[in-house]
């Protein structure tokens, strides 16, 4: 099939998935179009069934915000119609599916063609932006003319019935990981670098955005750090970063905390941690926590959202209330304190991680695809 992939192009999650999964369509035998504003950070390598088409949005005088929606649905127009593509699928509703049915009733209008746009729904375009009384009548009305609109967890499903008026099913499948890519043995180079002294090592990773509270990971990491000899690497970038450093240097344990910034091998950190910390407000999935448990990495993650769905309670780690410092520490130090525990959890969180493993999501988003399949698509 020629399937068109709408996303944004960053290290947030829906990026992310979206990336992969059309990677994973293209080694499949799928003709896979990415039409996004600038190319996605995960498609970093070459494949004959891959074609990337930048969005272009005019700079005029007029526009103090230029108009990317309309460029966006121009785009999807011209690449529909010039590659015959057999549908969308758009990654996130704000502004994707809006223009999503913009460009379909144009084709409509111009080919006679009914292309079918599929909506996954992804978090903070239901919980927070979209919920926004700016955004949310064109939300609505585009994720109802949705031919197909997806979630990745249950939690998100229910919080859109919640939020928004929506008269179609809306059908969960999970986010994914690669087990291949992030199933790695440690470079003991690194490692010896990062814990000269055998220290464990804890890890987060983020858009460092309020959400993620990425605070709490500076004092959960503290109150560890009392009992435990650790080290804590900050991996990714945002608004927050300054702030957390800011506390990492008045608790005192700057010493023994390292950021790394944004990273596209972030598999090769996780392969050398002992324990994942993902404090966050809210999480529909919880992406970063699922990478981590394919590298073998157990998690200590806040209970918000979708996170219960991936995060298993005294099995691949453990959940704690949001803000609740005290427990997340206490369980923290019971894991790393618990060479036996620690390493059984290790086994558990990889063993759940299979469970979500691409070979077995994709071939759902395919069957979904396979309801709008023409006569002559093929694969």
């Amino acid at each position: 099939m020629k399937i068109g992939i709408v996303c944004y192009p960053t290290f947030g999650g829906s990026g992310v998935l979206a990336t992969e999964l059309g990677k994973a369509l293209a080694t499949k035998g799928h003709e896979v179009h990415f039409i996004t504003y600038r190319q996605p950070v995960r498609l970093n390598e070459f494949s004959a069934n891959i074609f990337y088409h930048e969005v272009r949005v005019p700079q005029y005088p007029l526009f103090e915000y230029p108009p990317y929606e309309l460029a966006l649905a121009s785009t999807l127009v011209d690449v529909i119609m010039r590659y015959d593509l057999d549908l969308l699928h758009v990654h996130y509703a704000i502004p994707h599916a809006s223009a999503a049915y913009m460009a379909k009733q144009i084709v409509k209008e111009k080919t006679g063609r009914n292309i079918p746009f599929i909506t996954t729904l992804h978090g903070t375009d239901i919980t927070l932006v979209g919920k926004d009384k700016t955004y949310e009548p064109v939300v609505t009305f585009s994720i109802n003319e949705s031919d197909v609109i997806t979630s990745v967890s249950a939690n998100l499903k229910e919080e859109t019935y919640k939020h928004f008026h929506i008269k179609k099913d809306v059908e969960v499948i999970y986010n994914f990981v690669d087990i291949k890519r992030f199933d790695k043995k440690p470079i003991d180079a690194f490692k010896q670098a990062v814990a000269p002294k055998g220290e464990k090592i804890i890890v987060h990773a983020s858009n460092f955005r309020k959400v993620k509270r990425v605070c709490d990971v500076a004092k959960i990491f503290a109150e560890i750090h009392k009992e435990v000899d650790c080290k804590l690497l900050m991996v990714g970038d945002g608004p927050e970063r300054p702030n957390c450093e800011e506390l990492i240097k008045n608790l005192g344990v700057e010493q023994d905390v390292r950021f790394f910034g944004k990273q596209e091998q972030v598999e090769e950190v996780l392969a050398i941690s002992d324990l994942f910390l993902l404090p966050s407000e809210y999480e529909s999935f919880g992406l970063a926590a699922l990478e981590a448990m394919a590298a073998h990495v157990p998690v200590l993650s806040s209970n918000a959202g979708g996170l219960p769905e991936v995060n298993v309670d005294g099995e691949t780690g453990f959940l704690f209330d949001v803000g609740d410092v005290k427990t997340a520490s206490q369980k923290g130090i019971e894991l790393l304190e618990n060479e036996e525990l620690l390493q059984q959890f290790k086994k558990q969180a990889y063993t759940h991680a299979l469970k979500f493993d691409i070979g077995n999501i994709v071939p759902l988003y395919e069957q979904i695809y396979g309801r709008f399949c023409r006569m002559d698509c093929g694969k």
